[in-house]
């Protein structure tokens, strides 16, 4: 159970990396960019023993949806930052979405165990969501609830994949709470993403 828990810490810490490094990409000020991208990618290869495969994307058109408590949020790839995302950490492998918006007051990213393919449903493995209101409240969270049952994680549905200028076409849905406590409630969450290069 350690080494699931483990698995998802790793995982989320990856997410947030990568949403940070794509987030900069799109900063028009940020200058020099490619060495950082460099430095930071071998720390985190080398201090975690985790190397990024082919399948990583930064898309620069499309949109990835998340409904959760009768709200929509949508990202848009032409201003947020939204990633098509492939991790490998030995032999466990991961794909997912990660996207944080231009004012950097909400990000998102979900995960599944596997390759990323064309026409593929696969088990949600991680997910995550956080937004700021305003400055004088508290981030609000999000996070994959362990308490929803063992087959409870949700899907993501892959309709296709790295096909001409689409990233990936798909939709999903999950259960998040805002806590990881026993009873706390969690709420379905559901999505879609249609991300393009440009």
């Amino acid at each position: 159970m350690n080494s699931i828990r483990f698995t998802k810490w790793l995982f989320s810490m990856l997410l947030l990396i990568s949403v940070t490094v794509s987030s900069c990409q799109k900063d028009e000020n940020v200058k020099g960019m490619d060495a950082n991208k460099s430095i930071a990618a071998a720390d985190s290869a080398s201090t975690m023993s985790v190397t990024n495969g082919p399948g990583n994307f930064l898309a620069g058109k499309g949109t990835l949806k998340i409904t959760i408590e009768d709200s929509t949020y949508t990202f848009d790839a032409a201003t947020d930052s939204v990633a098509f995302i492939s991790v490998h950490n030995g032999d466990s492998k991961y794909f997912g979405i990660t996207a944080i918006n231009k004012a950097h007051t909400m990000s998102f990213g979900i995960s599944s165990v596997g390759f990323a393919e064309a026409n593929t449903i696969s088990k949600v493995a991680g997910s995550q969501f956080l937004f700021k209101l305003d400055e004088k409240n508290p981030v609000l969270q999000y996070t994959l609830t362990k308490y929803g049952g063992k087959d409870d994680s949700g899907k993501i549905s892959i309709e296709r994949y790295n096909n001409d200028n689409l990233i990936a076409k798909g939709s999903f849905f999950t259960f998040l709470a805002k806590d990881d406590k026993v009873n706390s409630p969690f709420y379905k969450v559901e999505g879609s993403f249609e991300l393009q290069f440009k």
